[in-house]
């Protein structure tokens, strides 16, 4: 599939993530078969006022390319500038705008899946992006509708088209469930109906199964992973076995994870340095540990290493009793 002019060889893409799709675990996913990485969302008021740690977490290495750095914001002339200077500084391959998040602190400022409750808004905020870097393949993630009541997504696929989106990401479920509840799979078949652009769904993909599932029930061109990636780069590996039909990886051994787990941690403190990259990594063991017998103890361990040195004899001492 192409998005714009971007060649995607693999249709397996690693969703945005808050705290999670840093450098060190993109790098983990690209190296795992991911097609497209995106990085975490990031505040287009922080981009123009040059905030350090937001534009820390656009930085990335070529090796990660093609890469997507995804923006979000309410204000049309913001979202403008900070598409540019994105464009200009980093030269990612394509600026992706969020209107998918959920979190009351994102919505109430009216940015994220907020722009829902207004299509003309999000017409304003897409259109200001989209002539800002006419060189760059603009693609939005977005969900549904704000509730069941208002879903707007099939509506809002033919207007963003026109004004110029690439490509449109749909996780189908409301603002309003979160991530509770089903994802409704028959939405990515209406917009996939409704609009000529590719379409990528996401939301509900657990095992391998489901990305082919996906593409069977929905006829989507790319299919986003998100939670099952937490813990898992192996995961975009198996769905391209699967999708090629190659033998499938198995389920990664006790060393194997362990040693993605240390590599994600060097990784971290290559980019971050020690003291940020060691915290960064807390939260990462519970799920490179998660289903070992005694996880939350092992856990808990991990989690309060004082530093790298502790953390990996810990690691080693996990390896060691060789839990499969």
């Amino acid at each position: 599939m192409k998005i714009g002019h971007i060649q995607i060889e693999t249709p397996i893409l690693l969703a945005p993530m808050a705290g999670v799709t840093d450098y060190s675990f993109r790098i983990l996913c690209k190296e795992m078969g991911a097609g497209v990485v995106y990085s975490e969302f990031v505040s287009a008021h922080g981009i123009i006022r040059e905030n350090e740690k937001t534009l820390d977490m656009i930085r990335f290495t070529e090796e990660e390319r093609p890469i997507g750095i995804q923006i979000f914001g309410d204000s049309p002339d913001v979202m403008s500038k900070a598409a540019r200077k994105v464009a200009d500084q980093f030269q990612p391959d394509i600026i992706d705008i969020n209107y998918g998040c959920p979190v009351p602190k994102v919505t109430k400022k009216g940015a994220g899946s907020a722009a829902l409750k207004d299509l003309c808004l999000m017409d304003d905020l897409t259109s200001a992006v989209v002539e800002a870097v006419p060189e760059l393949p603009v693609t939005v993630k977005m969900r549904a509708g704000w509730d069941m009541s208002n879903i707007v997504a099939i509506e809002a696929g033919p207007r963003l088209e026109k004004i110029g989106v690439k490509a449109i990401t749909l996780h189908p479920r409301t603002t309003k469930q979160s991530y509770k509840g089903s994802a409704n799979w028959k939405w990515i078949t209406e917009l996939k109906q409704a609009v000529s652009i590719p379409v990528i769904g996401n939301g509900d993909i657990k095992e391998p199964e489901d990305v082919v599932r996906m593409f069977e029930e929905t006829n989507c061109d790319a299919v986003m992973v998100g939670r099952a990636s937490l813990g898992n780069p192996w995961f975009f590996k198996q769905i391209t076995a699967l999708l090629n039909g190659t033998s499938f990886p198995p389920v990664p051994s006790t060393e194997e994870r362990i040693a993605m787990c240390k590599r994600h941690l060097d990784l971290l403190l290559e980019s971050r340095g020690e003291h940020i990259g060691t915290n960064l990594m807390r939260k990462q063991f519970g799920w490179y540990i998660k289903g070992f017998p005694d996880a939350s103890s092992l856990r808990q361990s991990l989690v309060t290493a004082v530093d790298k040195k502790e953390m990996e004899k810990l690691l080693d001492e996990i390896n060691s009793l060789n839990i499969n």
